[in-house]
């Protein structure tokens, strides 16, 4: 349940299942939902340009034991103008974001994120490969890794994303594909 009040000095914050956060804090909450829902568009197969099969679109994160990656990609037009313009993010119905987060599993709370060294690629179902270039972002406890790209309507992206967890040597890679339209 998300609950919206005013803190003590006049400043919107948002509430989450119990838990408080303020306007850096709403920007992890707002895309992570808003990647959610971008996890509903439709997909379309993907060739097997290597030994990695890609995830279909709905797939948003993967098990590596005592680690979870999450991913998830959609159109920046998405996003509202206040967080675009917080993280230099340009709006476009021809841009695609790739948002990416490492979460150790911990008994007692639902995980723990942690940095790392984070990479991704993006190519379509021709081969053509796409500038991408990922950023940390930190807000709180939050740590995520954004990067963004254009796309056509109707394209289908594969995204290759290779993590390793700070003091960590294992790597985690992941491919999954989505496809993008310009409504």
């Amino acid at each position: 349940m998300v609950v919206y009040s005013q803190g003590r000095y006049g400043e919107e914050t948002m509430a989450v299942q119990g838990k408080k956060y303020g306007h850096s804090g709403k920007l992890f909450v707002l895309l992570m939902a808003a990647l959610t829902l971008g996890a509903c568009q439709p997909s379309a197969e993907a060739p097997r340009n290597s030994s990695a099969a890609a995830l279909p679109g709905t797939a948003t994160s993967k098990d590596f034991g005592d680690y979870v990656l999450h991913f998830n990609a959609q159109r920046t037009d998405r996003l509202t103008p206040e967080v675009a313009s917080t993280y230099d993010i340009v709006r476009s119905k021809n841009r695609a974001m790739l948002n990416v987060s490492i979460i150790k599993k911990d008994d007692a709370s639902p995980g723990i994120p942690v940095s790392g060294a984070v990479s991704a690629t993006a190519a379509n179902l021709t081969g053509q490969l796409k500038n991408m270039t990922l950023k940390e972002i930190r807000e709180g406890s939050a740590i995520y890794y954004i990067g963004e790209t254009q796309v056509a309507h109707s394209e289908t992206l594969i995204f290759s994303i290779d993590a390793t967890p700070i003091n960590e040597s294992s790597r985690f890679s992941v491919r999954f594909q989505k496809q993008f339209f310009a409504d």
